[in-house]
């Protein structure tokens, strides 16, 4: 069944926009809705301009071939919702408050609920999703800035190959990788992403290049070229454009010619200084409140015979936008920052920070001076798993790439390849500018004093937001599923004992599930915090022996990864709970009334259209949506809820359990966490969800865990050595438990060996004495003043026995303490100290000796 989707088209400038509207009325002819408010000058021009794309696949095509068999998105039952509610808040909630939630509940299960599930039943029948209307509309509605608000980022391994680790050679290197994926995606030959074999969505992977967020008066609209072929370089605050592919989505340019146009496009930018190049730094704009944004578009274009509608739709109409930064970040938390948000830096009251370098309604490749590269991505139609694809994908067709030209036989990644550039006739090239362009903008004074005031409101956002990171080495995923645990649940108990050590308390935590196995899947909210959490961390901090600390752990991971395989299969309760608040909120306006998408277009949700089949086709414009960072609307929901909930509805009775404190509390994310990583990223993260909460984002490597973390100053730096204690301190602990299990695993085999008859030859095996290595210890323990608490006592059969318990703490202090002692556990096998050694050569009366086995 075709979709209608948005298409991108060239602006007009104002005037004929208004000259073209007067004269002649727009025809609405492929759509069966009307519009209900105004829409922009800027808007009108585009509204008709629709294309159906088919959304079969193509003959032979693999990347959407399992679109057709992905089952729809469950609504789950509205009891069965209300009560994981129920378990997600009473972990935060006194139990007052919980009583009252409670209450709220019941009612809304007798009164309102009832009639908002049947009504959401009839909404969603014949749709592909029940929610992805309004989640785009969530996401699209929002007004604030999209830089450290929504826009996430990923921060790429360097070069294996160090010479390659200029910025040149780097960036043309990742131009080239970005291009061959969009020649898979486009051709419908890049493999579809699968979970055991479980074909998953691929929907949002044609939504991945060409596209732009365009703010309108009545919120954003997603629009795009499906067939652009140039890309956008910024530098030095300059723009710059020049096409990478032909008509058939082949490359027209090898590595060596992009690397000859972007030192081209360096030294042209270098020629005006970045002093005054930042006075017309447009980018900036992109910054703004997407309102203002939108006023400012028209203001660009609405100056007859200027050439900014054209810029304009050069910038938005690329298949993504490459930023040459000029700056060397030293430490890794400011790379992620340089990534995140660009750097501030005021010279003689000019801002000439990478701030300036970015557009933000677009994806970004962005390279710094020292070939450092990450991405930064607009989230409204991918989710991080989207663009963590196409990043590993990049990355490892660059090494490949590289090992061709050692080895002509050397794998590729892609079933098919480019021809040759350099070996096809030009002429085969068809109409293509392939030399720089720099864009050259009419700046008046009135977008002057709007870049100005832009950038200094952006310089404030900056400045109250701090990163920093973990590159924790000490052990990874294979360490921690060797001791039993689910990777991803160990690290999300280290961030609420983390916190609860530093606070005292534990906070509303979001983490999202992937739904990539249904058809045009996103995500779905994992809550964290549960009774068996708190129960962890609180055995955790108290003074309780080893076993019962690991115990406690292995309960809240358990059940942790319990919420996750309910929340991937789409039976978590934030997202349908959501949904029902939109229902009501959709019949609260005007029961009967279809209201335009905030998008600009009616998707295949919102038109209701059905396939041959009954359900909709997989389209071939994009979505899926793993560990994706869609906590980042978490906040922007929480707003629009209260929004509604206070100001449009008071003759309106609020369905008691929107209008229950626990709502607001469950919307209000203190720990926003995403897992989202492979080898081929060094970090990935985003901003603060809530203006006193944490943005975690975390990679889980073999051999380390790589965490970046984010807040608007509330001791960042203190939580990250916090985690760090707590990791090192935990691998002790599950050392000590293991220890004890080994050796009581081997006990009943070792009982019988004072009994057993020996031959004589077995026993001059068996002379002399079995070291069991606790007689130093019993000595330190008699030398030792006052009691031990039952961690201490414990610690007496281990190696860590001068630490002592794991209490409130210095974290400082007891991380070099720990480091120290990690470092030792790591010699393990030095010889003992000389008088040891002489005590236990005098005791020895037989040739030989048992030796302890050493756990690991």
């Amino acid at each position: 069944m075709p979709t209608q989707v948005r298409i991108f088209a060239m602006p007009k400038s104002l005037g004929e926009t208004l000259s073209a509207s007067s004269s002649q009325p727009i025809s609405l002819s492929t759509q069966d809705y009307k519009i209900e408010r105004p829409a922009s000058p800027e808007f009108k021009s585009r509204a008709p301009i629709m294309e159906t794309i088919p959304e079969r696949p193509k003959e032979g095509g693999i990347t959407f071939a399992h679109q057709d068999s992905l089952p729809k998105l469950p609504i789950p039952e509205l009891e069965q919702t209300c009560k994981k509610y129920l378990a997600a808040l009473k972990p935060l909630q006194g139990p007052r408050e919980h009583a009252e939630t409670k209450l709220a509940v019941q009612d809304f299960l007798k009164k309102d609920g009832p009639d908002l599930q049947k009504k959401l039943q009839e909404y969603a029948a014949g749709k592909t999703s029940y929610i992805e209307q309004f989640w785009y509309d969530s996401y699209l509605n929002f007004d604030n800035p999209v830089v450290l608000n929504l826009n996430p980022f990923f921060l790429l391994e360097d070069d294996p190959t160090p010479a390659r680790n200029n910025q040149v050679t780097r960036a043309a290197s990742l131009v080239v990788s970005a291009l061959e994926f969009v020649r898979a995606v486009r051709r419908e030959e890049l493999p579809p992403d699968t979970v055991k074999g479980t074909p998953l969505d691929m929907y949002q992977y044609s939504r991945l290049f060409g596209t732009a967020r365009v703010p309108t008066e009545n919120g954003c609209q997603i629009e795009q070229d499906p067939e652009s072929k140039h890309i956008v370089v910024l530098c030095h605050g300059q723009f710059y454009w020049f096409d990478v592919l032909d008509d058939n989505s082949d490359l027209i340019m090898t590595e060596k010619d992009i690397s000859i146009n972007l030192q081209t496009i360096i030294d042209d930018a270098a020629q005006t200084p970045i002093q005054e190049a930042a006075k017309g730094a447009l980018g900036i704009l992109s910054t703004e409140n997407r309102k203002t944004w939108s006023g400012l578009r028209d203001v660009l274009t609405k100056e007859e015979g200027s050439n900014n509608a054209d810029c304009l739709g050069i910038v938005d109409s690329a298949l993504f936008v490459l930023c040459l930064d000029y700056t060397e970040p030293a430490t890794a938390a400011a790379l992620c920052q340089n990534m995140l948000c660009g750097t501030n830096e005021v010279v003689k009251g000019v801002q000439i920070g990478t701030c300036i370098n970015r557009w933000y309604d677009k994806l970004q490749i962005i390279v710094c001076k020292n070939g450092s590269a990450g991405i930064n991505f607009e989230h409204t139609g991918v989710d991080g798993h989207t663009v963590l694809r196409f990043a590993s994908d990049v990355y490892t067709d660059t090494i490949l790439r590289f090992a061709r030209t050692i080895n002509g036989q050397a794998p590729s990644l892609w079933k098919t390849a480019s021809p040759d550039p350099s070996k096809r006739d030009p002429e085969s090239f068809g109409d293509v500018t392939t030399t720089p362009h720099k864009l050259e903008w009419d700046i008046s004074p009135e977008l002057n004093i709007a870049i100005r005031f832009a950038e200094t409101r952006l310089a404030d956002l900056i400045s109250q937001n701090e990163f920093e990171c973990l590159d924790f080495s000490g052990y990874g995923k294979n360490y921690i599923t060797s001791a039993g645990f689910s990777p991803d649940a160990f690290v999300q108990m280290a961030f609420q004992a983390a916190y609860y050590g530093l606070y005292g308390r534990v906070e509303c935590t979001y983490e999202p599930a992937m739904t990539k196995a249904f058809l045009h899947g996103r995500t779905e909210a994992i809550r964290t915090v549960s009774e068996e959490s708190v129960n962890f961390v609180q055995t955790f901090w108290a003074d309780n022996p080893a076993e019962a600390k690991v115990d406690a752990l292995r309960k809240a991971c358990q059940q942790h990864v319990n919420v996750t395989k309910e929340c991937s299969k789409g039976r978590g309760c934030d997202r349908h709970l959501y949904a029902l608040f939109c229902v009501w909120q959709r019949y609260l306006d005007n029961e009967d009334s279809r209201a335009p998408s905030s998008m600009g277009y009616l998707s295949s949700v919102e038109n209701g259209e059905n396939g041959s089949n009954g359900s909709d086709q997989g389209s071939v414009v994009g979505s899926p949506g793993k560990e994706s960072i869609l906590t980042t609307s978490e906040e922007l929901r929480t707003r629009q809820r209260g929004d509604s909930t206070n100001s449009r509805c008071q003759e309106q009775q609020v369905p008691a359990i929107f209008a229950d404190s626990g709502w607001d509390k469950l919307n209000n994310t203190i720990l926003s966490t995403s897992n989202c990583g492979n080898p081929s990223l060094r970090q990935f993260g985003f901003g603060p969800t809530s203006g006193g909460g944490f943005g975690i984002g975390y990679i889980i490597k073999d051999e380390g865990i790589n965490i970046c973390v984010s807040s608007k100053h509330r001791q960042t730096k203190r939580f990250i050595d916090t985690l760090e204690s707590y990791l090192l301190e935990i691998r002790r602990i599950l050392r000590i438990t293991n220890r004890k299990s080994t050796s009581s695993r081997q006990t009943r085999a070792r009982e019988i060996d004072p009994d057993k008859p020996r031959s004589a030859h077995q026993r001059v095996k068996t002379r002399g004495r079995m070291i069991t290595g606790t007689e130093s210890l019993r000595a330190m323990a008699r030398s030792s003043t006052g009691t031990r608490s039952p961690t201490e006592e414990s610690l007496m059969m281990s190696e860590d026995d001068e630490l002592g318990g794991y209490g409130f703490f210095d974290a400082g202090m007891l991380l070099q303490a720990l480091k120290a002692r990690g470092e030792a556990l790591d010699q393990q096998g030095e010889p003992s100290k000389a008088s040891e050694r002489a005590a236990a050569n005098a005791r020895r009366r037989e040739i030989g000796k048992k030796l302890r086995l050493v756990e690991y």
